[in-house]
C-alpha cells in the first residue's frame, strides 16, 4: 500500500506508528519518545532521543571547579523522567492517549495530513524544572523537532542544552554547511564559512578524554553510514540522514561516544570500542575558556544560566 499524499497512522496499545512511502516512525508512550525512525529500510535510532545537559569535563572546567558546581546535571543527563505526553493527529487533539481498549475503535486504515506529539520531562535536579521535546511529522516524512527548556532559579549553570540522538552503527563521516573546524561560542574567530566533509568520527586525542567536536552556527549536517544492525541487510551502499536548521542555525557534535563515556575515561586508551554514532543538536553551548586552565572561569557571555528559557528547533530528513 502506498501513502503518497497522507500519513498512515497506526494506533498501538503502547505506541503510535506513522508511515509513508519510504519511511516508518514509531513514537513510544512507555519510553518517552521517537523509538524508531526507519527511512528507506534503514533504521536511524538505537535509543529514544533524550534531552542532554552535560558535556564532558575539560581541563579548564576542572581548573575552575565548574564540574563540581554543576555536577547534578550529570544525573539529569543520564536519567530521564517523562511526565506527560500530548498528541494531535490532523485536527484532532487527544485528551487521553489512544491506548487499549480505545485502540479497538480504529480500523488500521487511518490517514492524516500531519501528526504532532510532545513529551515533557521533569529534570532530576533540585529544584526540578521541565523540558518538552515535540515532533511534528509532515506528509513527506520530514520531522520538525522542537526543544523547550524552562528556566528555573536555584539551579547551577548548564554545560549544554540540547537533544541527543544515538545512531545504531558508526558513521563513515559527515558533511556540513557552516564554520570550518571545531568551534565553540568563545572559539569562533578566524574560521571560514563553507561546506566541509569530515571522514569518520574523529575524537581529539587529549591525554585525558574531554569535550571536543562541537560545530556552531550550522545550516545542515548530513551523516553517512554503510552498515546497519540488521543481519539480513547485506547492502553496503552509503545512505544518509540530513539534519537541518529550522528558523535558526543549529549547533552539533557527531562523535562515537556519549559525554559520559568520555567523562569516565581517565586516559584515551580507556575509551570503549567505537560502534555507534552520537549526534547532539544543541540550542545552547557553554564556552570552553582556556584563558587560564588552572582557575579562570569562562567569560560571562559564554555561560548558560539555568534560570533562562532555551528554545530551539531543527528538521530531520530535510528534503
Amino acid at each position: 500500500m502506498a501513502y503518497t499524499n497522507k500519513l498512515h497512522v497506526i494506533y498501538g496499545d503502547g505506541a503510535l506508528g506513522v508511515a509513508g512511502d519510504d519511511f516508518h516512525y514509531i513514537f513510544s508512550y512507555e519510553r518517552g519518545g521517537l523509538e524508531s525512525m526507519k527511512i528507506k529500510g534503514k533504521e536511524w535510532l538505537y535509543r529514544v532521543p533524550t534531552p542532554t545537559f552535560w558535556r564532558a569535563t575539560t581541563d579548564n572546567d576542572r581548573g575552575n571547579g565548574f564540574n563540581v558546581r554543576s555536577a547534578q546535571w550529570v544525573g539529569a543527563d543520564l536519567f530521564q523522567k517523562c511526565v506527560g505526553i500530548d498528541l494531535t493527529v490532523g485536527d484532532h487533539h487527544f485528551d487521553e492517549l489512544p491506548v487499549a481498549p480505545r485502540t479497538n475503535d480504529f480500523t488500521g486504515d487511518e490517514v492524516t495530513d500531519g501528526v504532532v506529539i510532545s513529551y515533557t520531562f521533569a529534570t532530576l535536579t533540585i529544584p526540578s524544572t521541565h523540558v518538552t521535546v515535540s515532533y511534528e511529522v509532515q506528509a513527506d516524512g520530514q520531522i520538525k523537532v522542537g526543544v523547550y527548556y524552562a528556566g528555573k532559579a536555584g539551579l547551577p549553570e548548564l554545560p549544554v542544552c540540547g537533544l541527543r540522538l544515538i545512531v545504531p552503527t558508526e558513521a563513515t563521516g559527515y558533511t556540513y554547511a557552516g564554520l570550518s573546524g571545531e568551534t565553540y561560542p568563545d572559539r569562533m574567530a578566524g574560521v571560514t564559512r563553507g561546506t566541509f566533509t569530515v571522514k569518520g568520527l574523529p575524537v581529539a586525542k587529549y591525554l585525558v578524554p574531554q569535550e571536543n567536536g562541537m560545530h556552531m552556527a550550522t545550516d545542515w549536517v548530513e551523516i553517512t553510514r554503510n552498515t546497519t544492525q540488521n543481519n539480513a541487510d547485506h547492502d553496503r551502499a552509503p545512505f544518509s540522514l540530513r539534519v537541518a536548521k529550522d528558523d535558526q542555525p543549529i549547533n552539533f557534535s557527531c562523535l562515537p561516544y556519549t559525554a559520559e563515556e568520555l567523562e569516565n575515561a581517565t586516559h584515551i586508551e580507556e575509551l570503549p570500542l567505537a560502534r555507534r554514532t552520537v549526534l547532539v543538536v544543541a540550542g545552547a553551548v557553554r564556552g570552553v575558556g582556556g584563558i587560564d586552565s588552572w582557575g579562570a572561569d569562562v567569560e560571562e557571555q559564554y555561560h548558560i544560566p539555568a534560570d533562562r528559557d532555551i528554545e530551539f528547533s531543527f528538521l530531520l530528513n530535510a528534503k
